[in-house]
Protein backbone atom coordinates (compact mmCIF):
# COMPACT_ATOMS: atom_id res chain seq x y z
CA UNK A 1 0.00 0.00 0.00
CA UNK A 2 1.44 3.37 -1.06
CA UNK A 3 2.06 6.31 1.23
CA UNK A 4 -0.67 8.35 -0.46
CA UNK A 5 -3.23 5.56 0.10
CA UNK A 6 -2.41 5.48 3.81
CA UNK A 7 -2.82 9.27 3.99
CA UNK A 8 -6.25 9.01 2.30
CA UNK A 9 -7.40 6.32 4.75
CA UNK A 10 -6.27 8.37 7.77
CA UNK A 11 -7.96 11.45 6.33
CA UNK A 12 -11.20 9.51 5.79
CA UNK A 13 -11.15 8.25 9.38
CA UNK A 14 -10.53 11.75 10.73
CA UNK A 15 -13.43 13.15 8.69
CA UNK A 16 -15.78 10.47 10.02
CA UNK A 17 -14.72 11.23 13.58
CA UNK A 18 -15.25 14.94 12.94
CA UNK A 19 -18.73 14.34 11.56
CA UNK A 20 -19.59 12.08 14.50
CA UNK A 21 -18.42 14.67 17.02
CA UNK A 22 -20.32 17.41 15.18
CA UNK A 23 -23.51 15.36 15.24
CA UNK A 24 -23.06 14.60 18.94
CA UNK A 25 -22.45 18.26 19.70
CA UNK A 26 -25.53 19.25 17.73
CA UNK A 27 -27.67 16.77 19.61
CA UNK A 28 -26.19 17.99 22.88
CA UNK A 29 -27.02 21.59 22.10
CA UNK A 30 -30.50 20.57 20.96
CA UNK A 31 -31.11 18.83 24.26
CA UNK A 32 -29.93 21.90 26.14
CA UNK A 33 -32.28 24.11 24.13
CA UNK A 34 -35.18 21.73 24.82
CA UNK A 35 -34.50 22.02 28.55
CA UNK A 36 -34.27 25.81 28.40
CA UNK A 37 -37.50 26.18 26.43
CA UNK A 38 -39.32 23.73 28.71
CA UNK A 39 -38.29 25.71 31.79
CA UNK A 40 -39.48 28.96 30.19
CA UNK A 41 -42.87 27.39 29.45
CA UNK A 42 -42.93 26.16 33.07
CA UNK A 43 -42.28 29.75 34.21
CA UNK A 44 -45.03 31.09 31.93
CA UNK A 45 -47.59 28.96 33.77
CA UNK A 46 -46.72 30.64 37.09
CA UNK A 47 -49.10 33.56 37.59
CA UNK A 48 -47.80 34.72 40.97
CA UNK A 49 -44.23 34.62 42.29
CA UNK A 50 -44.30 36.91 45.36
CA UNK A 51 -40.77 36.03 46.46
CA UNK A 52 -39.29 36.63 43.00
CA UNK A 53 -37.88 33.13 42.94
CA UNK A 54 -38.01 32.94 39.14
CA UNK A 55 -36.45 36.36 38.52
CA UNK A 56 -33.13 34.67 37.73
CA UNK A 57 -34.80 32.68 34.93
CA UNK A 58 -33.72 35.00 32.12
CA UNK A 59 -31.31 35.24 29.20
CA UNK A 60 -28.49 36.78 31.24
CA UNK A 61 -27.74 33.43 32.89
CA UNK A 62 -27.37 29.90 31.60
CA UNK A 63 -30.41 27.93 32.76
CA UNK A 64 -28.17 25.68 34.88
CA UNK A 65 -27.57 28.76 37.05
CA UNK A 66 -31.25 29.58 37.51
CA UNK A 67 -32.55 29.31 41.05
CA UNK A 68 -33.88 25.87 41.90
CA UNK A 69 -32.09 24.16 39.01
CA UNK A 70 -29.37 21.54 39.25
CA UNK A 71 -27.72 20.23 36.08
CA UNK A 72 -25.59 17.19 35.47
CA UNK A 73 -21.90 17.97 35.01
CA UNK A 74 -21.43 15.86 31.92
CA UNK A 75 -24.36 16.87 29.72
CA UNK A 76 -25.44 20.16 31.33
CA UNK A 77 -29.03 18.90 31.38
CA UNK A 78 -31.56 19.54 34.14
CA UNK A 79 -31.51 16.74 36.73
CA UNK A 80 -33.20 18.50 39.69
CA UNK A 81 -35.97 21.09 39.79
CA UNK A 82 -36.46 22.13 43.41
CA UNK A 83 -38.81 25.04 44.12
CA UNK A 84 -40.28 23.86 47.39
CA UNK A 85 -41.80 26.43 49.79
CA UNK A 86 -41.53 29.24 47.22
CA UNK A 87 -45.16 30.46 47.46
CA UNK A 88 -45.62 29.94 43.73
CA UNK A 89 -49.15 30.03 42.32
CA UNK A 90 -50.05 28.58 38.95
CA UNK A 91 -50.24 25.35 36.97
CA UNK A 92 -47.70 22.64 36.25
CA UNK A 93 -46.86 22.72 32.55
CA UNK A 94 -46.98 19.44 30.59
CA UNK A 95 -43.64 20.51 29.11
CA UNK A 96 -42.09 19.28 32.35
CA UNK A 97 -42.07 15.93 30.58
CA UNK A 98 -39.53 17.24 28.04
CA UNK A 99 -36.84 17.47 30.73
CA UNK A 100 -35.62 14.03 29.78
CA UNK A 101 -32.74 13.99 32.31
CA UNK A 102 -34.91 15.11 35.24
CA UNK A 103 -34.51 12.88 38.29
CA UNK A 104 -36.05 14.87 41.14
CA UNK A 105 -39.01 17.25 41.01
CA UNK A 106 -39.81 19.02 44.28
CA UNK A 107 -42.69 21.52 44.27
CA UNK A 108 -43.88 20.91 47.84
CA UNK A 109 -45.56 23.67 49.85
CA UNK A 110 -46.71 25.92 47.03
CA UNK A 111 -50.09 26.72 45.45
CA UNK A 112 -50.02 24.76 42.20
CA UNK A 113 -53.52 23.93 40.98
CA UNK A 114 -55.31 22.14 38.14
CA UNK A 115 -54.34 18.59 37.21
CA UNK A 116 -51.06 16.74 37.50
CA UNK A 117 -50.13 16.33 33.81
CA UNK A 118 -49.74 12.82 32.39
CA UNK A 119 -46.34 13.86 31.02
CA UNK A 120 -45.00 13.62 34.56
CA UNK A 121 -44.66 9.91 33.86
CA UNK A 122 -41.24 10.47 32.25
CA UNK A 123 -39.76 11.40 35.61
CA UNK A 124 -37.27 9.31 37.58
CA UNK A 125 -36.55 8.78 41.29
CA UNK A 126 -38.43 11.50 43.23
CA UNK A 127 -41.77 13.24 42.71
CA UNK A 128 -42.66 15.61 45.55
CA UNK A 129 -45.89 17.58 45.08
CA UNK A 130 -47.09 17.60 48.68
CA UNK A 131 -49.20 20.45 50.08
CA UNK A 132 -50.51 22.15 46.94
CA UNK A 133 -53.96 22.44 45.33
CA UNK A 134 -53.71 19.91 42.52
CA UNK A 135 -57.03 18.41 41.42
CA UNK A 136 -58.16 15.52 39.25
CA UNK A 137 -56.89 11.94 39.35
CA UNK A 138 -53.47 10.58 40.13
CA UNK A 139 -51.98 9.90 36.66
CA UNK A 140 -52.26 6.15 36.08
CA UNK A 141 -49.23 6.14 33.80
CA UNK A 142 -46.94 6.97 36.71
CA UNK A 143 -46.22 3.25 36.41
CA UNK A 144 -43.84 4.17 33.57
CA UNK A 145 -41.52 5.82 36.12
CA UNK A 146 -39.78 2.52 36.66
CA UNK A 147 -37.02 4.05 38.81
CA UNK A 148 -39.30 6.14 41.02
CA UNK A 149 -38.26 5.86 44.66
CA UNK A 150 -40.27 8.58 46.42
CA UNK A 151 -43.85 9.59 45.55
CA UNK A 152 -45.34 12.26 47.80
CA UNK A 153 -48.50 14.02 46.62
CA UNK A 154 -50.21 14.37 50.01
CA UNK A 155 -52.47 17.29 50.97
CA UNK A 156 -53.95 18.16 47.60
CA UNK A 157 -57.49 18.14 46.21
CA UNK A 158 -57.34 14.97 44.15
CA UNK A 159 -60.22 12.61 43.47
CA UNK A 160 -60.66 9.03 42.36
CA UNK A 161 -58.88 5.90 43.47
CA UNK A 162 -55.32 4.89 44.16
CA UNK A 163 -54.23 3.55 40.73
CA UNK A 164 -53.47 -0.15 40.83
CA UNK A 165 -50.61 0.64 38.42
CA UNK A 166 -48.63 2.13 41.31
CA UNK A 167 -48.02 -1.46 42.36
CA UNK A 168 -45.63 -1.86 39.42
CA UNK A 169 -43.17 0.78 40.75
CA UNK A 170 -40.75 -1.89 41.85
CA UNK A 171 -38.20 0.53 43.35
CA UNK A 172 -40.65 2.67 45.32
CA UNK A 173 -39.59 3.29 48.92
CA UNK A 174 -41.98 6.05 50.05
CA UNK A 175 -45.66 6.41 49.09
CA UNK A 176 -47.41 9.31 50.79
CA UNK A 177 -50.99 10.11 49.73
CA UNK A 178 -52.26 11.75 52.93
CA UNK A 179 -55.39 13.92 52.81
CA UNK A 180 -56.04 13.85 49.08
CA UNK A 181 -59.77 12.93 49.02
CA UNK A 182 -59.05 9.50 47.55
CA UNK A 183 -61.82 6.91 47.56
CA UNK A 184 -62.22 3.23 46.78
CA UNK A 185 -60.15 0.46 48.33
CA UNK A 186 -56.47 0.09 49.06
CA UNK A 187 -55.28 -1.82 45.97
CA UNK A 188 -53.81 -5.24 46.66
CA UNK A 189 -51.12 -4.44 44.08
CA UNK A 190 -49.32 -2.30 46.68
CA UNK A 191 -48.14 -5.58 48.16
CA UNK A 192 -45.77 -5.89 45.18
CA UNK A 193 -43.70 -2.90 46.34
CA UNK A 194 -40.98 -4.99 47.94
CA UNK A 195 -38.74 -1.97 48.70
CA UNK A 196 -41.51 0.09 50.31
CA UNK A 197 -40.61 1.55 53.71
CA UNK A 198 -43.33 4.20 54.17
CA UNK A 199 -47.01 3.77 53.28
CA UNK A 200 -49.14 6.73 54.35
CA UNK A 201 -52.73 7.02 53.08
CA UNK A 202 -54.37 8.57 56.16
CA UNK A 203 -57.17 11.16 56.02
CA UNK A 204 -58.91 9.97 52.86
CA UNK A 205 -62.22 8.26 52.07
CA UNK A 206 -60.85 4.75 51.61
CA UNK A 207 -63.19 1.85 52.29
CA UNK A 208 -63.11 -1.91 52.46
CA UNK A 209 -60.62 -4.07 54.28
CA UNK A 210 -56.87 -3.93 54.70
CA UNK A 211 -55.50 -6.20 51.94
CA UNK A 212 -53.54 -9.29 53.03
CA UNK A 213 -50.93 -8.44 50.42
CA UNK A 214 -49.55 -5.65 52.63
CA UNK A 215 -48.09 -8.42 54.75
CA UNK A 216 -45.53 -8.94 51.97
CA UNK A 217 -43.90 -5.55 52.61
CA UNK A 218 -41.02 -6.86 54.72
CA UNK A 219 -39.12 -3.54 54.66
CA UNK A 220 -42.11 -1.49 55.86
CA UNK A 221 -41.36 0.68 58.90
CA UNK A 222 -44.22 3.21 58.73
CA UNK A 223 -47.83 2.14 58.10
CA UNK A 224 -50.44 4.88 58.43
CA UNK A 225 -54.02 4.03 57.41
CA UNK A 226 -55.90 6.25 59.88
CA UNK A 227 -58.94 8.48 59.38
CA UNK A 228 -60.62 6.48 56.63
CA UNK A 229 -63.61 4.11 56.56
CA UNK A 230 -61.73 0.82 56.65
CA UNK A 231 -63.52 -2.15 58.17
CA UNK A 232 -62.94 -5.76 59.11
CA UNK A 233 -59.93 -6.98 61.07
CA UNK A 234 -56.22 -6.38 60.71
CA UNK A 235 -54.84 -9.30 58.68
CA UNK A 236 -52.64 -11.52 60.89
CA UNK A 237 -49.80 -11.25 58.36
CA UNK A 238 -49.48 -7.53 59.14
CA UNK A 239 -48.30 -8.47 62.62
CA UNK A 240 -45.38 -10.35 61.03
CA UNK A 241 -43.82 -7.10 59.74
CA UNK A 242 -40.98 -6.98 62.22
CA UNK A 243 -39.55 -3.67 60.89
CA UNK A 244 -42.64 -1.64 61.84
CA UNK A 245 -41.87 1.36 64.05
CA UNK A 246 -45.19 3.17 63.53
CA UNK A 247 -48.62 1.70 62.88
CA UNK A 248 -51.73 3.87 62.81
CA UNK A 249 -55.28 2.75 62.03
CA UNK A 250 -57.08 5.31 64.18
CA UNK A 251 -60.57 6.59 63.30
CA UNK A 252 -61.73 3.65 61.20
CA UNK A 253 -64.31 0.88 61.68
CA UNK A 254 -61.95 -1.97 62.49
CA UNK A 255 -62.47 -4.64 65.12
CA UNK A 256 -60.63 -7.58 66.65
CA UNK A 257 -58.17 -8.07 69.50
CA UNK A 258 -54.52 -7.29 70.07
CA UNK A 259 -52.29 -10.33 69.59
CA UNK A 260 -50.21 -11.84 72.43
CA UNK A 261 -46.59 -10.88 71.95
CA UNK A 262 -47.33 -7.30 70.88
CA UNK A 263 -44.18 -5.26 71.44
CA UNK A 264 -42.06 -8.37 71.94
CA UNK A 265 -42.16 -10.96 69.16
CA UNK A 266 -44.73 -8.84 67.31
CA UNK A 267 -43.50 -5.39 66.27
CA UNK A 268 -40.30 -5.64 68.35
CA UNK A 269 -39.17 -2.22 67.07
CA UNK A 270 -42.47 -0.48 67.82
CA UNK A 271 -42.30 3.22 68.66
CA UNK A 272 -45.77 4.60 67.89
CA UNK A 273 -49.06 2.70 68.14
CA UNK A 274 -52.36 4.43 67.26
CA UNK A 275 -55.54 2.30 67.38
CA UNK A 276 -57.89 4.99 68.73
CA UNK A 277 -61.56 5.23 67.69
CA UNK A 278 -62.32 1.74 66.42
CA UNK A 279 -64.16 -1.27 67.82
CA UNK A 280 -61.20 -3.25 69.12
CA UNK A 281 -61.85 -5.33 72.23
CA UNK A 282 -60.15 -7.72 74.63
CA UNK A 283 -57.27 -6.92 76.94
CA UNK A 284 -54.00 -5.08 76.59
CA UNK A 285 -51.30 -7.78 76.20
CA UNK A 286 -48.78 -7.98 79.06
CA UNK A 287 -46.06 -8.18 76.40
CA UNK A 288 -46.47 -4.49 75.62
CA UNK A 289 -44.13 -3.84 78.54
CA UNK A 290 -41.29 -5.24 76.40
CA UNK A 291 -41.66 -2.50 73.78
CA UNK A 292 -38.77 -0.50 75.22
CA UNK A 293 -38.76 1.97 72.30
CA UNK A 294 -42.47 2.77 72.57
CA UNK A 295 -43.15 6.52 72.80
CA UNK A 296 -46.85 6.81 71.82
CA UNK A 297 -49.51 4.30 72.88
CA UNK A 298 -53.00 5.53 71.91
CA UNK A 299 -55.98 3.16 72.16
CA UNK A 300 -58.68 5.58 73.35
CA UNK A 301 -62.35 5.29 72.33
CA UNK A 302 -62.34 1.55 71.74
CA UNK A 303 -63.72 -1.36 73.79
CA UNK A 304 -60.73 -2.75 75.66
CA UNK A 305 -61.35 -4.39 79.03
CA UNK A 306 -59.41 -5.76 82.01
CA UNK A 307 -56.46 -4.38 83.92
CA UNK A 308 -53.62 -2.34 82.48
CA UNK A 309 -50.34 -4.30 82.72
CA UNK A 310 -47.14 -2.94 84.19
CA UNK A 311 -45.49 -0.37 81.92
CA UNK A 312 -42.29 -0.06 83.94
CA UNK A 313 -39.95 -0.85 81.02
CA UNK A 314 -41.36 1.85 78.76
CA UNK A 315 -38.74 4.44 79.65
CA UNK A 316 -39.33 6.31 76.36
CA UNK A 317 -43.09 6.64 76.80
CA UNK A 318 -44.29 10.13 75.90
CA UNK A 319 -48.05 9.70 75.44
CA UNK A 320 -50.38 7.19 77.10
CA UNK A 321 -53.97 7.39 75.83
CA UNK A 322 -56.40 4.85 77.33
CA UNK A 323 -59.51 7.04 77.48
CA UNK A 324 -63.10 5.88 76.91
CA UNK A 325 -62.71 2.11 77.14
CA UNK A 326 -63.99 -0.41 79.67
CA UNK A 327 -60.68 -0.82 81.48
CA UNK A 328 -60.67 -1.55 85.21
CA UNK A 329 -63.10 -3.50 87.39
CA UNK A 330 -64.12 -0.79 89.90
CA UNK A 331 -61.93 -2.34 92.54
CA UNK A 332 -58.75 -1.75 94.51
CA UNK A 333 -55.64 -2.31 92.47
CA UNK A 334 -57.08 -1.03 89.19
CA UNK A 335 -54.59 1.84 89.24
CA UNK A 336 -51.52 -0.13 90.29
CA UNK A 337 -50.03 0.41 86.84
CA UNK A 338 -49.56 4.11 87.72
CA UNK A 339 -46.72 3.13 90.05
CA UNK A 340 -44.97 1.44 87.11
CA UNK A 341 -45.04 4.75 85.21
CA UNK A 342 -42.57 6.31 87.63
CA UNK A 343 -39.80 5.02 85.33
CA UNK A 344 -41.32 6.85 82.33
CA UNK A 345 -39.38 10.07 82.74
CA UNK A 346 -40.49 11.47 79.37
CA UNK A 347 -44.24 11.06 79.96
CA UNK A 348 -46.11 14.19 78.87
CA UNK A 349 -49.75 13.14 78.45
CA UNK A 350 -51.62 10.70 80.72
CA UNK A 351 -55.27 10.20 79.74
CA UNK A 352 -57.38 7.43 81.33
CA UNK A 353 -60.76 9.19 81.55
CA UNK A 354 -64.03 7.42 80.86
CA UNK A 355 -63.16 3.93 82.12
CA UNK A 356 -64.12 1.80 85.10
CA UNK A 357 -61.03 2.36 87.24
CA UNK A 358 -61.75 2.03 90.94
CA UNK A 359 -59.68 2.21 94.10
CA UNK A 360 -57.77 5.16 95.49
CA UNK A 361 -55.46 7.40 93.55
CA UNK A 362 -52.01 6.06 94.51
CA UNK A 363 -49.49 8.37 96.15
CA UNK A 364 -47.05 7.33 93.42
CA UNK A 365 -48.83 9.69 91.05
CA UNK A 366 -46.78 12.41 92.75
CA UNK A 367 -43.61 10.74 91.44
CA UNK A 368 -44.57 10.77 87.78
CA UNK A 369 -42.42 12.64 85.30
CA UNK A 370 -42.06 16.36 85.94
CA UNK A 371 -42.49 16.64 82.15
CA UNK A 372 -46.17 15.68 82.57
CA UNK A 373 -48.33 18.28 80.85
CA UNK A 374 -51.83 16.76 81.07
CA UNK A 375 -53.28 14.45 83.72
CA UNK A 376 -56.79 13.44 82.70
CA UNK A 377 -58.47 10.88 84.99
CA UNK A 378 -62.14 11.98 84.95
CA UNK A 379 -65.30 9.85 84.69
CA UNK A 380 -64.04 6.80 86.57
CA UNK A 381 -64.77 5.40 90.06
CA UNK A 382 -61.65 6.70 91.75
CA UNK A 383 -61.94 7.19 95.52
CA UNK A 384 -59.87 8.73 98.29
CA UNK A 385 -58.00 12.00 98.57
CA UNK A 386 -56.04 13.99 96.02
CA UNK A 387 -52.37 13.25 96.90
CA UNK A 388 -50.55 16.23 98.41
CA UNK A 389 -47.55 15.43 96.22
CA UNK A 390 -49.44 16.54 93.10
CA UNK A 391 -47.62 19.84 93.59
CA UNK A 392 -44.42 18.09 92.44
CA UNK A 393 -45.71 17.91 88.86
CA UNK A 394 -44.64 21.47 88.12
CA UNK A 395 -45.28 21.40 84.36
CA UNK A 396 -48.93 20.38 84.54
CA UNK A 397 -51.21 22.56 82.43
CA UNK A 398 -54.36 20.41 82.59
CA UNK A 399 -55.75 18.51 85.58
CA UNK A 400 -59.14 16.89 84.92
CA UNK A 401 -60.63 14.61 87.55
CA UNK A 402 -64.32 15.29 87.13
CA UNK A 403 -67.00 12.68 87.80
CA UNK A 404 -65.14 10.55 90.35
CA UNK A 405 -65.65 9.80 94.05
CA UNK A 406 -62.80 11.88 95.46
CA UNK A 407 -63.16 13.05 99.07
CA UNK A 408 -61.35 15.36 101.44
CA UNK A 409 -60.05 18.82 100.65
CA UNK A 410 -58.25 20.31 97.68
CA UNK A 411 -54.58 20.24 98.77
CA UNK A 412 -52.92 23.63 99.05
CA UNK A 413 -49.91 22.19 97.19
CA UNK A 414 -51.91 22.62 94.01
CA UNK A 415 -50.82 26.26 94.15
CA UNK A 416 -47.32 25.18 93.09
CA UNK A 417 -48.54 24.36 89.57
CA UNK A 418 -47.61 27.71 88.08
CA UNK A 419 -48.35 26.59 84.50
CA UNK A 420 -51.81 25.22 85.25
CA UNK A 421 -54.35 26.43 82.70
CA UNK A 422 -57.36 24.19 83.49
CA UNK A 423 -58.46 22.60 86.77
CA UNK A 424 -61.66 20.55 86.63
CA UNK A 425 -62.77 18.79 89.84
CA UNK A 426 -66.54 18.91 89.41
CA UNK A 427 -68.91 16.08 90.44
CA UNK A 428 -66.83 14.59 93.26
CA UNK A 429 -67.32 14.54 97.06
CA UNK A 430 -64.74 17.13 97.97
CA UNK A 431 -65.33 19.33 101.01
CA UNK A 432 -63.73 22.05 103.09
CA UNK A 433 -62.51 25.40 101.83
CA UNK A 434 -60.96 26.39 98.53
CA UNK A 435 -57.25 26.85 99.31
CA UNK A 436 -56.00 30.42 98.98
CA UNK A 437 -52.93 29.07 97.13
CA UNK A 438 -55.10 28.77 94.03
CA UNK A 439 -54.62 32.52 93.78
CA UNK A 440 -51.00 31.81 92.83
CA UNK A 441 -52.07 30.11 89.59
CA UNK A 442 -51.67 33.12 87.35
CA UNK A 443 -51.99 31.04 84.18
CA UNK A 444 -55.34 29.53 85.19
CA UNK A 445 -58.19 30.18 82.74
CA UNK A 446 -60.64 27.38 83.73
CA UNK A 447 -61.60 26.54 87.31
CA UNK A 448 -64.54 24.14 87.62
CA UNK A 449 -65.63 23.05 91.09
CA UNK A 450 -69.39 22.58 90.70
Amino acid sequence: MGFSSIINIIWSILMQLFLLMSTSSSLHLGGNETDRQSLLVFKAKIVNDPLGILSSWNESLHFCQWQGIVCGRRHQRVTVLDLQSSRLYGQLSPHIGNLSFLRNLNLQNNSFNNIIPQEISRLFQQLLLENNSFSGDIPFNLSRCSNLQILRIARNHLVGKIPIEIGSLSKLQVLKLTKTNLSGEIPASLGNLSFLQVLDVKENNLRGGIPNSLGQLKRLTYLSLGENYLNGTIPPCIYNLSSITLISVLLNELHGTLPPGLGHTIFPNLQQFYFRSNQFSGSIPNSISNASNLSHFEISITEFTGKVPSLARLSNLYLLGLADNNLGNDEEGDLDFISSLVNCTKLTLFDVRGNNFGGVLPESISNLSTELNQMVIGRNRIRGRIPIGIGNLINLEVVASEGNLLTGTIPSSIGKLKRLDSLDLKENKLSGTIPSSIGNLTSLTRLILE
